[in-house]
């Protein structure tokens, strides 16, 4: 066994001689982020235990980096990984142990024995179009699939190394301008878009990992990381030594349009016979259609959203995504080509055009960097930074950013909750119960006097209009104000109750106060006068919830039965507490919301896995029918909203799917976000990382999105919740929060200009 401590200035020099109560044998490897040792656990099991580099171990960026990389391999764990075992992020030298499996790595094996046979290739793709599949159905974007990142194990390929998957770099990396991966095996739209990066570049990096496993080398090669760069952009792949009934599987892989490569699911439908390989023509790349700008769609195609061929028109989305794209944030498009007559075949003159487009590319790239600090938060270059612009008519205003609660230095992250009304936006924040802002120029009107000794609430809510006054939670949850909402009224108390008594919560309900006390009883106050209108107890309910969806008649509640195999779905009239309905239904079921119809839609959760939907249960009180509407793949912590009869889920992991009246997938670049909203035919919803994004209803397609908005001081702070943006459709205007404690306003008729 090699000395646990070596000497010398590297990283390897401190190697440790524990992690955790792991004893660290030897040294597997080393990489960007840490080294990899081989050590035993106390049941004789052969771990990999992965420990930072001590100098990344004090920078908190990378120890967020690291943080996101456990979650994303957890996340993955199973038949086509290597399953983690434990971690610490945490620790002096965050580490994380894996189950070390036995195998060189493809590219070690290439190197040692030379490339695979045609029918190796073959297998080696059936096996990593799985293992896509999996990490994929996990919400996870793996980003690096490379051959260092592929081990040969007995039983199949296993891909490792998530240190830059998604979600990770949502929250962590996502600078505009930062180029994350490894150029050979980096897709077009990472060099493009880097935040809008999915599913599909992983099948991209798939097509240049079986180029090379049956080459030994990528089907773009340059010893300059800036000529690969342009010739994954804009060149087409050297197949040469590809074997033959592979060739069109592999072209379809490395198309740059993202739209047009194959998901994992049909290339293992493609792989998983000897017969002779066809791949379908809406696959096959067109010669002539290699795009300047490769398209940003990156949605998984649904039961309606097949993939789409070159021939198609495009979208309107790409329109929106183009108009936003920085031009210095693209690699230039080469020089006219010289006439046929003109065009050598290849040569040093060839060779040395390149070398020049590939230094102009080098110019451009640095000045997109240039491009992206100028506009990194907190820029005064930031259009969104525009704080209290003048206020005038719909087409005058400007975007704006609004500070309500200025946070000590090194205080975690937090995002103020909002909403709009009374012709204001009152905002929300542990520190101040609430504050009302200007809705055209962010100009803060009053900020209420009297702060809360704790968060806003105990789940964090935003401030609530009714009955003339504005309704907010105080002192950690255990208060609720009632406020003077005008302008002159400075947020004056109108009226307060202690509500730590009511185990069942409060909650306010069209124009009546519900309390829910410990053995059940709802007593319903009216918002406007606070006197008591009923007190009543609902059959199997033990602590009724309730809440309404646009209608102020009729309120629900779900409560799962103690035996866990059903639901107790109730509506009542707030008014005066009157049952419209109750039902039974099968199921571990959460409301998710109301359609036009008046039925009633529930997000169904997994029996065995909590906090996981496995569909959605769509409930008429009329017919007293159900229908059951299957997701794609089971969706972990879900925030769901119904708009018309759609209903839309937000999944952790940047998952975001309709189901009902409309069908489609898309992935998403958030690891966490909040429920999303709808107005029209757009959706919003605000990302961890103080992103607005803007979606398409009708098809999933990413409209627009803001840049991140981290705490400057703590990039890693835990948030309990994301709030949901706050929209003013009658202005098209939306309002969202940042970690950064920041409110900000945006003009909804143009995402792609935010």
């Amino acid at each position: 066994m090699p000395p646990l401590r070596d000497s010398g200035p590297g990283p390897e020099a401190e190697r440790p001689e524990y992690a955790g109560h792991y004893r660290l044998e030897a040294r597997l490897g080393s990489g960007g982020m840490g080294v990899v040792h081989l050590a035993r656990s106390s049941s004789g099991l052969l771990l990999a235990v992965k420990v930072i580099h001590a100098d990344f171990a004090q920078d908190p960026e990378f120890r967020g980096r690291f943080r996101q990389e456990v979650t994303a391999a957890r996340r993955v764990s199973g038949a086509f990984t290597a399953p983690v075992v434990d971690a610490d992020p945490d620790a002096a030298r965050p580490w994380m142990a894996t189950l070390h499996i036995a195998g060189p790595t493809l590219s070690e094996h290439v190197k040692r024995n030379g490339p695979l046979a045609p029918a190796e290739v073959r297998q080696l793709g059936a096996g990593l179009a799985e293992a896509l599949r999996d990490i994929h159905r996990a919400g996870v974007v793996h980003r690096d699939l490379k051959p260092g990142n592929v081990l040969l194990a007995a039983d199949g390929p296993k891909v490792i190394d998530f240190g830059i998957s998604r979600p990770s770099d949502s929250e962590m990396r996502t600078e505009t301008g930062k180029l994350i991966g490894t150029p050979p095996f980096m897709a077009p739209e990472q060099f493009q878009r880097p935040r809008e990066v999915g599913p599909a570049a992983d099948v991209f990096a798939l097509g240049s990992v079986l180029v090379h496993a049956a080459t030994g080398r990528g089907p773009f090669d340059s010893d300059s990381p800036y000529l690969v760069a342009y010739q994954v952009v804009h060149d087409e792949a050297d197949l040469s030594g590809v074997p033959a009934e592979l060739v069109p599987l592999v072209e379809s892989c490395l198309a740059k349009d993202p739209a047009r490569r194959p998901t994992p699911d049909r290339l293992m439908q493609l792989l998983c016979t000897d017969a002779p390989m066809t791949v379908p023509a809406d696959l096959v790349p067109a010669a002539d259609a290699i795009p300047d700008t490769v398209p940003g769609d990156t949605r998984v195609p649904g039961p309606r959203q097949p993939l789409r061929a070159e021939s198609d028109p495009p979208r309107a989305e790409t329109t929106h995504v183009r108009a936003r794209t920085p031009d210095a944030a693209r690699v230039p498009a080469p020089p006219p080509a010289p006439s046929t007559e003109e065009a050598p075949a290849a040569g040093p003159h060839r060779t040395r055009r390149r070398l020049l487009w590939a230094a102009t590319a080098l110019v451009v790239l640095a000045g997109a960097l240039t491009a992206a600090w100028a506009l990194t938060p907190g820029s005064p270059d930031d259009p969104a930074l525009q704080t209290h612009a003048p206020t005038g008519p719909r087409a005058a205003f400007h975007p704006w950013r609004t500070t309500i609660v200025k946070r000590p230095a090194g205080s975690a992250a937090e995002m103020p909750y909002c909403t709009v009304g009374a012709g204001a936006v009152f905002c929300g924040q542990s520190g101040l119960p609430a504050a009302r802002l200007s809705p055209g120029s962010g100009e803060v009107a009053w900020r209420h006097k009297g702060a809360p000794t704790g968060p806003v609430a105990n789940a964090p809510t935003a401030p609530v209009l009714s009955g003339g006054l504005l309704y907010v939670f105080a002192d950690g949850g255990k208060r609720l104000l009632a406020l003077d909402p005008s302008a002159g009224g400075n947020g004056a108390v109108r009226w307060s109750l202690d509500v730590s008594g009511y185990a069942g919560g409060a909650a306010v309900v069209g124009d009546r106060i519900l309390l829910t006390a410990g053995d059940g009883t709802v007593t319903a106050l009216d918002s406007a006068t606070h006197a008591t209108r009923w007190r009543k107890r609902f059959p199997d309910h033990r602590f009724p919830h309730f809440t309404s969806y646009g209608d102020p008649h009729t309120a629900y509640a779900a409560e799962t039965l103690p035996t866990g195999a059903a639901t107790r779905l109730t509506a009542i009239d707030p008014a005066d507490g009157s049952l419209r309905w109750s039902r039974r239904l099968p199921g571990l079921l959460t409301l998710a919301g109301r359609g036009t119809s008046g039925a009633v839609y529930l997000t169904v959760g997994d029996p065995v896995y909590d906090n996981v939907a496995s569909a959605v249960l769509r409930y008429d009180p009329a017919t007293h029918q159900t229908r059951r509407l299957p997701l794609t793949a089971r969706l972990r912590g879900v925030l769901a909203t119904v708009h018309d009869e759609t209903v839309y889920l937000l999944a952790e992991g940047g998952t975001l799917q309709a189901v009902g009246g409309r069908t489609w997938v898309t992935e998403t670049s958030v690891s966490r976000g909040s429920a999303p909203v709808v107005a029209g035919n757009r959706l919003y919803f605000t990302a961890a990382d103080g992103r607005l994004l803007a979606v398409d209803t009708a098809t999933g397609a990413l409209l627009g999105q803001t840049s991140p908005r981290l705490t400057a001081t703590r990039r890693n702070g835990f948030l309990q919740a994301v709030p949901a943006p706050a929209l003013d459709a009658a202005h098209d205007r939306v309002y969202a929060a940042s970690p950064d404690g920041t409110v900000f306003g945006v003009a909804t008729t143009d995402p792609g200009r935010w």
